[in-house]
């Protein structure tokens, strides 16, 4: 575990000694973002296509970094924690956030399930909460008690389930789920999730200010970034309620056209999440008569599954049940989904 203060102006690199892999992996990128190259090179994680190399400036990094910040009111001086690799955007950007803003950061192993007084041991001090922390929604399953010690809480990587956001409702801190991309550098909207202290929130992803969104002809998102009027148009098909303000509806290359009807994943399995129990996707197999046909993929043994009331048309009730006994995943854990 390491404690890195960028709070204090005479943060040194060479006082960190490496324990693990991880802790090797904080303190390269940490030498490569104050060496002398305005550029770094970074990953995308190859959930929808190959993985891809993209270069980045550290001045449109260090933009990202303060428009989150400035988000969420973020101060010099707050805690904050890195949970998660360093592969990827998401873990650079947690380092960026903090050597900008002036963070505390606490850097642990990446892990599912994440307790407060472990984190409290490693760092030899006794915090009842950390101001700011980035999970996967894989994390926050599997680590609710932590997430009640969690001021402000970003989670990104999938939509988070039902039965996870009904616990969440219970507590009174700030969460929000992200929307995304390695080319947008992390994220460029937020959707907060109800609880009794906000519970009349906008259910919908409110851009940063300086983001401006539109469509295209399909139906997708095009976000005009501030990163030197760099436009990204993306596969994710939304539907634009102002100019700040959207709903994800799927994406695009995941539409289903079967017998003359799209149909959109994503939509289909929000309506089947609170009757499936273990990991699942909806996808689609070639058919003689529908052109595509609906298929439900489930991770694990086989079992009995009822969605008589998960209020489905004809059209959404799939039509054959595959069951692998685990997935394809992304380094970063994100499911790589199948056509058969």
């Amino acid at each position: 575990m390491l404690y890195l203060d960028f709070s204090q102006d005479n943060f040194d690199i060479q006082t960190i000694i490496p324990q693990n892999d991880f802790e090797q992996s904080v303190k390269d990128f940490l030498v490569d973002w104050f060496s002398d190259s305005d550029v770094m090179i970074v990953h995308t994680s190859g959930s929808t296509g190959t993985p891809k190399e993209i270069i980045l400036t550290k001045k449109n990094m260090r933009k990202s970094g303060n428009m989150t910040g400035k988000y969420l009111h973020l101060q010099r001086g707050n805690s904050a924690l890195l949970a998660m690799p360093v592969t990827y955007i998401a873990g650079k950007l947690m380092l960026i956030r903090a050597i900008e803003i002036g963070l505390k950061l606490i850097c642990i192993q990446p892990t599912s399930h994440i307790l407060l007084d472990e984190i409290n041991n490693g760092i030899n001090q006794k915090l009842d909460a950390i101001d700011f922390v980035a999970l996967t929604p894989m994390q926050v399953e599997n680590s609710i008690d932590f997430v009640l010690k969690c001021k402000k809480l970003i989670i990104g990587g999938a939509p988070l389930s039902d039965k996870v956001k009904q616990e969440l409702f219970s507590f009174d801190n700030e969460v929000y789920e992200t929307y995304a991309m390695t080319e947008t550098i992390t994220h460029i909207a937020f959707k907060q999730v109800a609880n009794h202290k906000f519970p009349n929130i906008k259910n919908a992803f409110e851009a940063f200010d300086e983001v401006k969104i539109s469509q295209d002809n399909r139906g997708c998102l095009v976000i005009d970034t501030p990163y030197d009027g760099l436009q990204v148009v993306t596969n994710d098909i939304v539907e634009i309620i102002d100019e700040h303000t959207f709903n994800w509806i799927g994406r695009a290359d995941n539409v289903i056209n079967s017998g003359g009807i799209k149909l959109f994943p994503e939509q289909i399995e929000d309506k089947i999440k609170p009757f499936i129990y273990s990991e699942f996707y909806i996808t689609s197999k070639k058919d003689e008569v529908l052109g595509q046909k609906l298929i439900l993929v489930i991770e694990g043994s086989v079992q009995e599954i009822d969605l008589s009331k998960a209020n489905l048309t004809n059209y959404q009730v799939p039509k054959e049940i595959i069951f692998l006994a685990e997935f394809p995943r992304t380094e970063s854990g994100k499911i790589k989904r199948q056509q058969f």
